[in-house]
């Protein structure tokens, strides 16, 4: 049996990345549609004839097959060729953009440029003529302060969070989250940005990605724990790196976990951060 209601649109996301699939999914859920999560092209195929879902989102990296070829098995299909289909790629290279519209793919959004608004007023064009969705103002990075319910109060009361992303949709979607905590989240774009706000904040906790543009996190980590008024904040690194190496870079410069993107979603991040809070708390 479905449970979801009769006016929900169903939207079927094929996503590998579990970070990247969880913050779609609630982003989604919040704008009154009914996600489904499929972890591969083989299952997503099968899950899209099962379900005949009102528009699919594809992420061009795959673990059993290529994006182009579930597409083309899509688009092959003639029971399932004209639902809408968004494909989410890494590349903006125009040659790879003409080769996915070539395909049959109604539009497209390059992973880390898009604002969070982009993914669903573009469902919402390509779904024209839905009156049933939510119109929910945006929130603000700065709302996160805000618990949902102030009679109670929230795990994370109090708490002063750091996020260092530059990823526009993931910030806005771990603000989302961290709202109903009752922190106080602190975000940068950049190490350029992070470590004037480091000084000027003084946060309980700060969550460090490591891919970032100029300085990245690797660096931004070995001037936090340089600083003496900053250098027993515990830092947990969270990337897509995952490669030995890395983590044992991560460990030797004094992080105190590595989380890998692909692997966690959102909630097992928050839990991290309890833990790792509570753990300082009691020092």
């Amino acid at each position: 049996m479905r449970n979801y209601l009769p006016m929900q649109k169903i939207l079927i996301i094929i996503e590998n990345d579990v970070f990247m699939g969880d913050a779609m999914i609630r982003r989604l859920q919040d704008a009154n549609y009914h996600v489904e999560l499929v972890r591969d092209g083989v299952d997503g195929i099968e899950k899209i004839k099962k379900e005949k879902p009102s528009l699919v989102i594809i992420d061009t990296n795959l673990p059993d097959m290529s994006a182009e070829e579930v597409l083309k098995k899509k688009f092959g299909d003639s029971t399932i060729s004209d639902i809408p289909t968004i494909v989410i790629t890494n590349s903006d290279d125009s040659s790879e953009i003409d080769k996915i519209f070539s395909l049959g793919v109604r539009d497209y959004i390059v992973k880390s440029k898009f604002q969070p608004e982009t993914l669903v007023d573009m469902i919402r064009n390509q779904l024209s003529g839905d009156v049933h969705m939510s119109q929910k103002k945006p929130m603000a990075v700065s709302e996160a302060k805000k618990p949902v319910d102030a009679s109670v109060t929230p795990p994370l009361a109090g708490k002063k969070i750091m996020w260092v992303e530059d990823d526009a949709f993931l910030s806005e979607i771990i603000a989302r989250k961290l709202a109903t905590q009752g922190c106080t989240l602190y975000h940068a774009g950049s190490g350029e940005e992070a470590l004037p706000l480091l000084e000027k904040t003084n946060p309980d906790i700060i969550l460090l990605d490591i891919m970032l543009p100029g300085m990245d996190g690797f660096e931004i980590l070995r001037r936090v724990k340089e600083m003496p008024s900053a250098k027993a904040i515990p830092v947990l690194l969270l990337s897509n790196l995952g490669q030995k190496s890395d983590v044992e870079k991560g460990e030797k410069l004094g992080a105190e976990q590595f989380l890998i993107k692909a692997t966690v979603s959102l909630d097992e991040i928050i839990a991290e951060i309890k833990k790792v809070i509570e753990k300082y708390t009691k020092k």
